[in-house]
């Protein structure tokens, strides 16, 4: 199939997203002054934006792109979980089966911002580990989806158990695109890709992989623990390079043409790889379609989505 055939067949594709949801908030304001309090810059606020981020900026780009998504994950039971069920709603996202915790907040990402320059990003979260009850809610509702095919949004702040990777991976009998964090790719063995960029592969590793043959080598000492899944590491400016099981690795150039901000980049990139695999299509035919995708979002600022005039 030709990309443009594959662009054409994501409406309607259903896709499960699991994983850590977030509430990016950017805080945008002007400074004209510093506070008498301390050295430090008085911004005086003109506009709050709050938007889905994490596995919830996975599924707004799966919505973006024509598809429809469920999202499942956990929040807490407070203002920022209220806020992002409003800005799911928005986008036309099915938030209904996210699973309340009490015990833990809502995650929430908040970026101060003054003349296009961010001061600080303030994080509330929690990165404990699910309780056995929260668990076994989450793995529930998973086996209770049906779907074209399943996203892993893993920033390891505790929702992906091995136990809920494990669940997303194999109850529904569909393509799985996972985005990994964490030192143990074993817990995603039987996924039909993950997508580390060079950062997680060495964090995973434990060695250095900087050149394009250092990825190769390192990536190839980590594919087994796939048990049959292929590794895309995406390389930002030098684009990707994918390793499945016995064959030769690809690497494929940057599609980005102007790069202002590489927030959410690796959401876009599993949103289209998720649709795209739904067509039955094979991987190398598809990541000229995530490349170019992820190209058009990281020219934009803050958590973003592509469409699909924009990919055409």
């Amino acid at each position: 199939m030709t990309p443009q055939e594959i662009l054409a067949s994501f409406p309607g594709k259903h896709v499960v997203v699991v994983g850590d949801v977030m509430l990016d908030e950017f805080v945008h304001g002007d400074v004209s002054r510093i506070s008498p309090e301390a050295p430090v810059p008085v911004i005086e606020v003109r506009e709050r934006v709050r938007t889905p981020g994490g596995a919830a900026n996975a599924a707004a780009n799966v919505v973006s792109l024509g598809g429809r998504a469920t999202l499942l994950g956990v929040i807490g039971d407070d203002t920022a979980g209220g806020a992002l069920i409003d800005a799911l709603t928005a986008r036309g996202i099915d938030a209904t089966h996210l699973t309340v915790d009490d015990s833990r907040p809502t995650t929430q990402k908040s970026r101060i911002i003054a003349r296009g320059q961010q001061i600080v990003r303030m994080d509330a979260e929690s990165r404990a580990a699910l309780s056995p009850a929260i668990e076994a809610a989450l793995i529930a509702a998973i086996r209770s989806m049906h779907a074209d095919a399943v996203i892993v949004s893993d920033y390891a702040k505790g929702t992906v158990t091995e136990a809920v990777a494990q669940a997303a991976i194999h109850a529904l009998g569909v393509p799985v695109v996972v985005d990994p964090k964490g030192r143990d790719f074993r817990k995603y063995r039987g996924a039909t890709v993950i997508t580390p960029n060079t950062s997680e592969l060495e964090a995973a590793s434990g060695q250095s992989a900087h050149e394009a043959d250092d990825i190769v080598r390192v990536g190839s000492m980590l594919l087994p623990l796939l048990e049959g899944g292929a590794l895309l590491v995406t390389r930002g400016p030098h684009g990707m390079t994918l390793l499945e099981p016995s064959r030769p690795p690809f690497h494929l150039p940057t599609m980005a043409r102007t790069v202002y901000d590489v927030t959410g980049a690796g959401d876009t990139v599993v949103g289209t790889l998720a649709l795209a695999l739904t067509t039955g299509a094979s991987l190398r035919d598809v990541l000229e379609l995530a490349s170019r995708a992820a190209g058009v979002v990281v020219g934009k600022a803050g958590t973003a989505t592509v469409t699909p005039e924009e990919l055409a």
